[in-house]
């Protein structure tokens, strides 16, 4: 499912002629708060539930060049989750389908009160039960790496 679109913005842009390699963290950052907003914890669901997401690791693999103005959608797969954590991937693409980045990434729920990881609140886990969850044997070739110097 598509989560984010964007355009490449000048500021992102760096002495190389293409997006910083902190911007592509950025848009995935941007992509885990349109979900965030998808699940029902946009700014009043946040008050409202006294809830939030944290990131805990995330994982980003840069394969292409991103360029000034270029549109950008990101594609959400979860892989997993349980009570209080999300398992995502997201792929970054251009216009024309092309894989320019990916980031795996593991979130936390937390209680914005005590600032501890939380069980989702029902409304909230209800929308993430409607998320379309990939079968293990259907995850991303890019998902579930290591980084390794393979000998």
């Amino acid at each position: 499912m598509i989560i984010l679109q964007s355009r490449v913005a000048s500021e992102w842009v760096d002495y190389n002629g293409h997006m910083n390699d902190a911007e592509y963290a950025r848009v995935f950052s941007l992509a885990v708060e349109a979900l965030m907003d998808h699940i029902g914890l946009d700014t009043s669901g946040r008050a409202r539930h006294g809830y939030t997401i944290y990131t805990l690791e995330t994982h980003l693999c840069y394969r292409r060049e991103a360029h000034e103005g270029q549109p950008l959608g990101v594609e959400l797969t979860l892989l997993d989750h349980d009570t209080k954590r999300l398992h995502v991937f997201f792929k970054l693409n251009d216009e024309a389908g092309n894989l320019l980045a990916t980031s795996e990434q593991m979130l936390m729920g937390i209680d914005i009160d005590t600032a501890r990881p939380a069980p989702f609140p029902s409304p909230v886990e209800e929308a993430i039960s409607a998320l379309p969850l990939a079968a293990p044997s259907t995850w991303p070739e890019l998902a579930n790496r290591t980084i390794a110097i393979r000998r």
